[in-house]
């Protein structure tokens, strides 16, 4: 029994890949050639944007603009990293986007406050996330269909409260706050960047994230060494309701408005931005550095189709060839064998 306990937690170690057990060779860490490479994509969209816009691309507005518009969706792509690293999938994030800016903007809500919008937002994120945990984790509910399931009822509980109207934020302390600047640079800003490096040291430097990665890699051994997988299920999707929340508020804040049309295909924009950043569908593997410069990547290609006047069918075909080649160079690097 001693032996069996025994492989079965070292299969329930992290893999190789996550930033805790990277291979070393003579001269230390090996770099991470897939990240260099989205890098380098990067870099070239934005020589692209360059020259096709001189005058426009590199300023300080339009940087800001990119940021600012990468804020929303980044922030929701964190949590699905850490839904997909656990070998989930959620497919709700942008109808509870859709669902907190509404709730946050009632009138009955901006009624007690700024703080009482923020904890509304917040609570209804977790609420939804927590309830799509326990349906996978506990109702034993695949998680396509269970988060479809919140992808549509999310929604149309949105149309419901508004009325499928549009709810004009008249709180102007909610405003002045997150529509301020902080050393210059936008408060949106700021908040991407705290929530992306909290959840970088959860992720990376936390017994939490470990398991993450072991239970994505092989859930009946995260059991057999003492992982409660389904209560961590349940949590990884909390996380993911309140990455929503927070979203919520950075959309409000940017349009100074809920609407049940807010978050609309965030659930699509996020994948797309956790996929090519090299997190496996399967599981068990990903990296929130590389969800970072997927969600930069797409934003700005799109930035650059906007400066130029380019039609949106064209970027969307774009969007969806770096989508294809990100997966099948995820299946070609399954099957590489180790040089280990």
């Amino acid at each position: 029994m001693t032996e069996q306990t025994e492989a079965v937690r070292a299969d329930s170690t992290p893999p190789a890949q996550t930033p805790e057990s990277r291979q070393r060779n003579g001269s230390g860490f090996r770099p991470d050639v897939r990240l260099l490479g989205l890098a380098g994509v990067l870099l070239v969209l934005c020589l692209v944007g360059y020259f096709t816009a001189p005058e426009q691309f590199l300023t300080e507005g339009n940087l800001s603009t990119i940021l600012r518009l990468a804020a929303a969706i980044g922030v929701v792509s964190v949590g699905m990293t850490f839904v997909i690293i656990s070998g989930g999938i959620d497919l709700s994030v942008g109808s509870i986007v859709a669902l907190s800016s509404v709730w946050l903007t009632t009138l009955a809500t901006q009624s007690y406050g700024p703080f009482v919008m923020v904890l509304c937002g917040l609570a209804v994120g977790v609420g939804c996330g927590l309830i799509n945990g326990i349906l996978v984790a506990y109702g034993k509910v695949v998680p396509f269909i269970a988060t479809l399931a919140m992808y549509a009822s999310a929604r149309g509980l949105a149309e419901r409260i508004s009325g499928r109207n549009t709810q004009v934020v008249g709180e102007t302390g909610f405003l002045d706050f997150f529509r301020g600047d902080l050393l210059g640079i936008p408060v949106l800003i700021w908040m991407f960047a705290l929530v992306f490096a909290v959840g970088w040291v959860v992720l990376n430097r936390t017994t939490f994230g470990r398991r993450t990665y072991a239970v994505g890699g092989n859930p009946e051994a995260s059991r057999l060494a003492g992982i409660n997988v389904k209560r961590h299920t349940a949590l990884v999707y909390a996380i993911a309701g309140l990455c929503c929340g927070i979203a919520a508020l950075m959309v409000v804040a940017r349009t100074t408005a809920g609407a049940s049309t807010n978050g609309m295909f965030y659930e699509l924009d996020a994948i797309a931005a956790v996929v090519i950043g090299g997190t496996l569908l399967t599981g068990g593997r990903g990296s929130l550095i590389g969800t970072l410069i997927g969600v930069l990547i797409f934003t700005v290609l799109s930035n650059i189709f906007t400066l130029n006047n380019l039609d949106t069918d064209i970027q969307n075909i774009a969007k969806g060839v770096i989508i294809v080649l990100a997966v099948l160079l995820q299946f070609r690097s399954k099957r590489t064998p180790s040089t280990t």
